[in-house]
């Protein structure tokens, strides 16, 4: 006779903490915030991750809601939290365009320099895509406009090559 349990072996993750997960992960991507408060209140860490490292924060900043990323803050979570590729939070929501985002992350902490393993800033995305709020912002909180990236680029250099006119002028005045 076997012994047997209705519990899967050690090596193999829970099926139900799995699809437990999964929905708290959706609920930063829909920007619950109120909900998200909720499960870190019962015991759910701020700086929870998924697969490919993304935390909370980084999922509710990519898809631009400032509740949940004030919220997740104000919890605990960490604004300066790179996923497995190195990324941070204000990285994301430079790369969608979330002005109000990238204000609320820089106001809890996170560094406005935190640049990706090959250099990348927050205003490099930002000035690439022609994000000229954005420029803006990163800029009035202290952002280097003269930081090159590993391959020598700058914000400049990068808002050229896309074709970012506006954001390109707003940094060659700077001297960039």
């Amino acid at each position: 006779m076997t012994d047997r349990t209705d519990n899967p072996p050690a090596s193999q993750p829970d099926p139900e903490l799995q699809a437990l997960a999964r929905e708290v992960f959706d609920l930063a991507r829909r920007g619950d915030a109120a909900m998200l408060a909720a499960v870190i209140e019962k015991g759910v860490p701020p700086n929870l991750r998924n697969e490919r490292g993304d935390s909370l924060l980084m999922l509710a900043s990519y898809h631009g809601h400032v509740d949940a990323v004030r919220t997740l803050l104000e919890q605990g979570a960490d604004a300066n939290l790179r996923n497995d590729a190195g990324q941070t939070p204000i990285a994301g929501a430079a790369f969608k365009g979330f002005d109000q985002v990238i204000d609320t992350l820089l106001a809890h902490g996170a560094d406005v320099e935190g640049a990706s393993p090959e250099g990348r800033t927050a205003l490099m995305i930002a000035a690439m895509f022609n994000r000229t709020a954005i420029v803006d912002l990163l800029l009035a909180h202290g952002a280097n406009p003269h930081a090159r990236d590993a391959n020598g680029v700058s914000a400049a250099d990068a808002a050229a090559r896309m074709g970012a006119a506006e954001t390109r002028a707003r940094l060659k005045a700077l001297g960039a």
